[in-house]
């Protein structure tokens, strides 16, 4: 599904990533753990195509096709899709309508205002539709408007910014089930054809979501990777410094 291969990337002339190697196969679900500032949302933005994030050297792979230097919408219509940590908000832009052009877009037909509320409502935002994209929200609203323009838009690679941050315990469960029916956790690992990677800081999400491999991020290089459940236990026991040893080494 996804590969990377010795990705160098650069922001304003400064190095953010550096060699980074990491691939997603169909059907599977990754997470990234780093502490702040090492590269970890840098690196989805890249994947996803944000335009200031210049590649200096190395490839992306999508489905088998070059997007190294392919524009944003580009990637979106092939089947990448993003939750951002601090979307913005979009002020004259409705939820409704936002939702709507997502999912006309993916049936390729015109959706009704029932079918829309019928999609909010799993995630208990039909009464946000009317308002426009993340104005007023709180932390946990802006999480579950994210997913569910994402249930609308139906990517084949999903990338999850720290869905946790910011959620309280009545949601939690709510987004982890929402992000499971993106990743077709329903179905037998043979079957699915959704993968994703997923940034956490603290890991709460992967109680939820079962990733089938994670990493560990740090200045901008992916040092080391294995079992999430081993690694994230070895992160909250001794923080980051074995890594930082690693890294010195």
């Amino acid at each position: 599904m996804l590969n990377i291969e010795h990705l160098t990337v650069e922001v304003d002339g400064k190095r953010i990533l550096n060699d980074v190697n990491l691939h997603i196969g169909e059907g599977e679900t990754h997470a990234l753990f780093g502490p702040n500032g090492s590269g970890k949302t840098s690196l989805l933005f890249t994947i996803a195509g944000v335009p200031k994030y210049r590649v200096k050297s190395g490839k992306i792979l999508f489905k088998g096709k070059d997007i190294t230097d392919a524009p944003m919408d580009e990637r979106a219509k092939l089947g990448i899709g993003i939750m951002f940590q601090h979307p913005p908000v979009l002020r004259g832009v409705k939820l409704m309508d936002m939702v709507k052009i997502s999912m006309e877009r993916l049936r390729e037909k015109k959706v009704s205002d029932e079918e829309v509320k019928e999609l909010a409502k799993k995630l208990n935002l039909e009464g946000f539709l009317s308002r426009d994209v993340n104005l007023g929200f709180s932390g946990g609203e802006i999480k579950r408007s994210e997913l569910l323009q994402l249930l609308a838009q139906r990517p084949d690679l999903v990338l999850l910014d720290e869905p946790d941050s910011g959620v309280d315990l009545v949601n939690i469960g709510l987004v982890g089930n929402t992000i499971n029916e993106l990743l077709q956790k329903d179905r037998k690992t043979v079957h699915r054809t959704k993968s994703g990677l997923i940034i956490t800081h603290f890991g709460n999400i992967l109680d939820y979501v079962k990733a089938d491999k994670a990493y560990v991020m740090m200045k901008g290089t992916v040092l080391c990777q294995g079992n999430p459940v081993e690694l994230l236990e070895d992160i909250r026991h001794h923080g980051y410094s074995e890594c930082l040893a690693c890294l010195s080494r």
